[in-house]
């Protein structure tokens, strides 16, 4: 880490205020975005948002995906119910376990769901080409500790 020089330091502040803001902005988009492909394909915020970390991270326990998810065990039922009538996941019973029960994402629909975020897909691998591959590692790190960052205050809030 470098430390800042104080003659930059009210620089330092400015940009630092304008990276805090910009993410702010992002997260709103990104928020209506979500919502707006939840609308063309039946699904509600949350349950996106549940299908997102299985597919990313399953197949998981529905009391594993409710950690994650930041959410009630009982509110998590609802939400696979939905998305397993959808036909979005599966609820499996587990093979070193047939007691426990995971969800697992079905393939099937996949397709959908990257079709209605293809055009943020498209814009994103344009804004990616103009970084070189160093700037995309210091970004990539940026992303990453920013989301450990988010994570980290969630679970603070519910701790709560």
């Amino acid at each position: 880490m470098s430390s800042v020089a104080p003659e930059g330091a009210g620089a330092h502040r400015r940009l630092a205020a304008t990276v805090r803001e910009s993410l702010r902005e992002l997260a709103v988009h990104l928020s209506l975005l979500n919502h707006q492909v939840g609308a063309r394909l039946e699904l509600k915020d949350a349950d996106i948002d549940c299908l997102d970390l299985v597919n990313r991270l399953g197949p998981l326990s529905p009391t594993a995906l409710a950690k994650l998810a930041g959410m009630h065990p009982a509110t998590m039922t609802g939400i696979l119910d939905r998305l397993e009538k959808g036909g979005w996941v599966a609820r499996e019973r587990d093979p070193q376990d047939r007691r426990a029960v995971r969800v697992r994402a079905l393939k099937d629909r996949v397709g959908e769901l990257l079709g209605a975020y293809s055009g943020m897909t498209t814009a994103m691998n344009e804004i990616c080409a103009e970084y070189s591959v160093g700037e995309l590692e210091v970004i990539a790190d940026f992303i990453r500790r920013s989301a450990r960052a988010g994570q980290a205050s969630a679970e603070e809030l519910r701790e709560v």
